[in-house]
């Protein structure tokens, strides 16, 4: 648990639900933190629900529906008030997806709030990466763009004049990350003819990345825990994370 230094807002029906430079981060998981607002900068109005959750580690919680924007949200936001942990007292907890939109300063921000410790770089290399599935090329590059990001495997972004398209077939998959921004996701056909087996969102790619993450704009990535990665001719173990 941490101070967030940066400038932090919450919306409902177009209602601004909270606003505060006081917020904390709290890494309830250890993937990512949680805001905590303090209650005084909550401008939504709270009905508690009779709702209760149990923390090993930050103890009970009365449930809370917000009230803003002409909406109700069904326990959207939690309360701690008599915590062990006395830092969280006197802070709501908010579902991220229960509001319509979170801000850090004047950015909106998706998914989840940033972790301050987290770092992603887009490097252009010259290393020869293929992919293959069930014994099928379907990308070949040498110039692909790594993305390093803390905690995750280096992922190849590949050009598209690389990557065989005519086997991706775009999925109304949607997904979010605060780093990255937007994507778009491709099932892919390994192979041809109506029998070849289908794997569902395999690949994704960033239309329109944010500013940290532009290198990787337009380009393909397939996930390395799910295909066969050959780098420089060597395969590559597949590693495990939360997406194996």
């Amino acid at each position: 648990m941490e101070p967030c230094p940066k400038r932090v807002r919450a919306y409902l029906g177009g209602a601004l639900v909270a606003d505060t430079t006081h917020a904390l981060l709290v890494w309830e998981v250890p993937y990512y933190p949680a805001f905590y607002v303090p209650r005084r900068d909550v401008r939504a109005k709270l009905v508690e629900n009779g709702g209760r959750t149990h923390s090993p580690s930050r103890g009970e919680a009365s449930g809370q529906d917000v009230l803003a924007g002409g909406r109700r949200a069904a326990r959207a936001a939690w309360l701690y008030e008599d915590s062990p942990v006395e830092g969280i007292r006197g802070h709501v907890r908010f579902e991220w997806e229960a509001m319509d939109a979170w801000f850090e300063e004047d950015e909106e921000v998706f998914t989840h709030p940033r972790d301050p410790y987290t770092r992603v770089d887009v490097l252009s290399s010259s290393r020869h990466v293929r992919v293959e599935v069930d014994g099928v090329s379907v990308a070949e590059s040498t110039s692909p763009r790594i993305l390093f990001e803390t905690g995750l495997p280096p992922r190849y972004y590949l050009p598209k004049t690389d990557v065989r398209m005519d086997l991706l077939d775009p999925t109304d998959s949607v997904s979010y990350c605060p780093y990255k921004g937007r994507a778009e996701w491709w099932s892919l056909r390994a192979g041809d003819g109506p029998e070849a087996p289908v794997r569902t969102d395999l690949a994704w790619g960033y239309r329109y990345p944010l500013p940290e993450s532009l290198g990787i704009a337009g380009l393909v990535c397939f996930y390395n825990e799910k295909v066969d990665l050959y780098v420089d001719g060597e395969l590559q173990a597949r590693p495990h994370t939360k997406f194996s």
